[in-house]
């Protein structure tokens, strides 16, 4: 298969400053050299301690930084100069509970970033209700997502990351913080986006989860 991500020797430096009178500038490495390659309609898996340069690595391959050093493309494209290209054929989803309106039900958020990515309302409403029902929603649209357990809003992160029907998912640590139910539940939803033929790159710390999921991984140390 051929490679829907290319990085090598890839570098994210930093310049930090320390002192009050005498201020010397700092070179923190934030990612240092590392390379390499995740194939089309696998799940590969991006493994290190916090601190590793797991989510900086990410926010690069995603086009919210630009490298210091090294390759670093996404179909084809370099993050730097291709981020058009790029954004349209990606999606990515973080942890946590941001990136969600909870004064909205579940299926108005959809509707909402489908109107971001200027979809047609026929071709919205189809996929909103395949989307929802791919996550486990659909008997939950209609509620206010300010009503939803923590699992249900990360269930929700993966269907607006999926709207635009990206060739690529980016999801940094998809199950944190999850109650054990949840964070299986989650994993199935990954499995059903392998299954349709999605590219899912993810980072995490748990060596069980990478070990269910992932076809191949990559150690940050």
């Amino acid at each position: 298969m051929s490679a829907v991500i290319e990085v090598s020797d890839l570098k994210r430096e930093y310049i930090s400053s320390k002192g009050w009178i005498r201020r010397k500038k700092e070179i923190i490495k934030a990612v240092d050299g590392i390379t390499f390659d995740v194939k089309k309609g696998e799940i590969f898996g991006l493994l290190g301690q916090n601190g590793a340069g797991k989510t900086t690595t990410i926010k690069m391959l995603i086009t919210l930084l630009a490298p210091t050093a090294g390759v670093c493309k996404v179909l084809g494209a370099d993050t730097f100069g291709g981020e058009k290209f790029i954004r349209r054929r990606i999606n990515f989803i973080f942890g946590g509970e941001m990136g969600v309106y909870r004064r909205l039900s579940a299926r108005d958020n959809l509707k909402y970033f489908s109107n971001l990515y200027y979809i047609d309302g026929a071709v919205a409403e189809k996929r909103i209700a395949e989307i929802l029902e791919l996550v486990g929603l659909a008997d939950k649209a209609d509620l206010l997502v300010e009503t939803y357990s923590k699992g249900m809003i990360q269930r929700l992160q993966i269907a607006q990351g999926l709207i635009n029907d990206p060739e690529i998912i980016f999801m940094d640590e998809p199950t944190v913080g999850l109650d054990p139910l949840g964070a299986r539940m989650l994993r199935e939803i990954i499995k059903k986006l392998k299954a349709q033929g999605k590219t899912v790159m993810l980072t995490t710390h748990y060596m069980f989860e990478a070990d269910e999921l992932c076809d191949r991984i990559a150690i940050i140390n």
